[in-house]
């Protein structure tokens, strides 16, 4: 079994530095878990500590039943795929990926046997007998994780393997990745600063900020139920609007004021909103959840906000707008057949069904 156990974990630097503080985290066998995060948030760190390439100052590391803390790299049974590649320019693709075979004297048969079937799983059988000068991104990449699959490992670790690709070679990578997880029914763990690909590869994400791990669910979970302002705002793209504002009570109903903005809280969000009325608070809404009132006939006036169109981005099958009340801004996402015009006065229905509220102090979310 290949379950990873990360039990309040740190990492400390010399000068008291703390690049990860006191991470619990449980992988399961067989499960694709992504780090998440911006550059700088301990998530590449926390990887190198499940590899054995920095050593951990706090906690307790097990693969498997196994505890791993003073267990060298070499020994733990795991298999690391680089954002580099890390490839020896020197040796052909065969070599390469026969070499940490034949560091640990695997039979020739036996090494010839891995690689091909190794090649075959990522189709690179006819680059074999090639150095990595001749090969592209792609092919380095490929050659990179046939590598780590010859050696059968317990884990598979991936530190932003696929950050020196462009945009569409990243896509096809991120399909194959997912191929070979299923193939291969091995614990993945998978670190990256693109929530694209931590929402499209991890049965689970694991977001962090700072160090610190602020949420662990699966991707659609992080997405529809952030825990806290900076969960909301680095999962979704283009991110979660944000406006401050004033929870009031009028003619018998609750509203979130601020500016030119006056909504109405529903029903069902009342009572959990209720300690906040009269008091600062903060609204988010995602662009999807913003329509252009034209294509709404149906909408509710309280539900109405008026603003300037600033700039337009057509994506093709839909529309970026970038709108302002005068005191906010924020970022709608609407159909493709929805073309207004820049400098243009618009009416905008937020669906309040789908709005989040965070605490102003703490930032965690209220609903």
């Amino acid at each position: 079994m290949a379950q990873v156990s990360l039990r309040n974990i740190s990492k400390v630097y010399a000068g008291a530095v703390k690049a990860v503080d006191n991470i619990s985290l449980g992988i399961e066998n067989k499960e694709f878990m992504v780090l998440v995060g911006p550059s700088g948030c301990g998530k590449s760190t926390t990887l190198r500590m499940i590899a054995g390439l920095e050593e951990i100052s706090e906690g307790k590391l097990y693969i498997g039943d196994r505890f791993v803390n003073d267990i060298p790299a070499k020994d733990r049974d795991i298999a690391m795929v680089f954002q580099n590649y890390a490839l020896y320019p020197h040796m052909t693709v065969f070599e390469n990926m026969a070499f940490g075979l034949k560091l640990r004297r695997y039979p020739k048969q036996e090494i010839v046997n891995r690689v091909n079937e190794a090649a075959d799983i990522l189709g690179i059988k006819k680059l074999l007998e090639r150095h990595p000068r001749e090969l592209s991104g792609g092919e380095r990449q490929r050659v990179a994780v046939g590598r780590a699959i010859v050696r059968k490992p317990l884990v598979f670790l991936f530190d932003e393997p696929l950050s020196n690709l462009d945009a569409k070679l990243r896509t096809q990578m991120r399909t194959e990745l997912h191929k070979l997880h299923a193939r291969l029914k091995s614990t993945m763990i998978y670190v990256t600063h693109d929530q694209v690909e931590a929402m499209t590869l991890g049965d689970r994400i694991a977001v962090m900020k700072d160090g610190i791990l602020q949420q662990v669910d699966a991707p659609v979970d992080v997405y529809d139920r952030p825990k806290n302002k900076f969960v909301a705002s680095f999962i979704g793209s283009p991110p979660m609007n944000f406006m401050s504002g004033r929870l009031i009570k009028k003619n018998g109903k609750i509203y979130f004021e601020e500016g030119r903005i006056l909504v109405k809280i529903v029903d069902s969000m009342k009572n959990k909103l209720a300690d906040f009325l009269n008091k600062e608070i903060i609204m988010g809404i995602r662009c999807e959840n913003i329509y252009d009132k034209l294509f709404v006939s149906d909408a509710p006036p309280e539900n109405i906000v008026k603003a300037s169109c600033e700039v337009i981005e057509p994506m093709g099958s839909e529309v970026y707008l970038y709108l302002n009340t005068g005191k906010h801004t924020f970022i709608a996402r609407v159909g493709g057949h929805d073309k207004p015009q820049v400098g243009q006065d618009m009416e905008l229905v937020f669906d309040m069904n789908k709005v989040h509220f965070f605490d102003k102090a703490t930032e965690e979310t209220i609903i």
